[in-house]
């Protein structure tokens, strides 16, 4: 808090602004969505805060969130592209680095991408098993 006690709204405005702080309130928030690289946070009508100090802005979100995989996403920058170029499937940094990591042909690594979801660490590790697993 803080200190010397209770502060009026007012004195609190105007000590925000000698900091070079504001706050502004943004109204009529349907939905906020974080996308990471394998899920998605969506906040169904949030209570959205902008502070800004010395010209940095700041977005406060308030609510509950669901979170969902990034694959039941639509649009998403990924499919966009993908849908663009006339293919479909993983990005092609994600097919070099398992043929690359795995000494996978290219096939083998897009089929273990799309076993995987997606996850290039996973798919390497089920190309290395799948040969440890053949010379056994």
């Amino acid at each position: 808090m803080i200190p010397g006690g209770r502060q009026n709204p007012r004195q609190m405005e105007q000590m925000m602004k000698r900091l070079g702080m504001s706050t502004q309130s943004v109204d009529g928030v349907e939905e906020v969505i974080i996308r990471t690289r394998d899920k998605e946070h969506v906040f169904k009508a949030p209570e959205v805060t902008i502070l800004t100090v010395q010209g940095v802005r700041t977005y406060q979100v308030v609510g509950n969130s669901e979170v969902r995989p990034r694959s039941a996403s639509v649009g998403s920058p990924t499919s966009t592209a993908s849908a663009s170029s006339g293919t479909t499937g993983p990005p092609e940094e994600d097919i070099e680095l398992v043929m690359a990591q795995a000494g996978a042909e290219r096939d083998e690594a897009i089929e273990a991408l799309e076993g995987t979801h997606g996850a290039p660490a996973e798919a390497i590790m089920k190309i290395l098993s799948r040969r440890g697993a053949g010379r056994g």
